[in-house]
């Protein structure tokens, strides 16, 4: 009984062998099981992580573009102008048609889409 012990523990058997076989199975059942009764402490973040790329969805002939706040620079005091300058740096050159604000509960400004297509 020792001498079995001893082989499994330093892997003797050969390949094809049913003891080998045996070790496999115990291996690839430790693997897919465990999870299921063990508790590895392994859990989402608390808080989703924030989009760093632009959403670009197709809409009939055009498309919308949800970009961030932080994406559009505020500089111009012309909304639509800076809108319009961010979604070209993605998409090239574009005739925007319309675009909405979208805010959180508070009030705050969460993202903007912008409806374009190609001229």
């Amino acid at each position: 009984m020792m001498r079995l012990l001893r082989n499994y523990i330093f892997w003797t058997y050969e390949r094809g062998s049913l003891h080998y076989d045996i070790m496999v199975t115990l291996i690839l059942a430790f693997l897919f099981i465990s999870p299921h009764y063990i508790d590895f402490k392994d859990r989402p973040q608390d808080s989703p992580l924030e989009p760093t790329q632009t959403l670009v969805q197709e809409a009939g002939s055009g498309y919308v573009y949800t970009l961030r706040p932080q994406d559009i620079r505020h500089d111009t005091g012309d909304l639509s102008g800076d809108l319009l300058y961010a979604v070209v740096q993605y998409a090239g050159p574009v005739t925007m048609d319309r675009y909405e604000v979208v805010k959180d509960a508070h009030g705050k400004v969460i993202r903007y889409k912008v409806w374009v297509h190609r001229p």
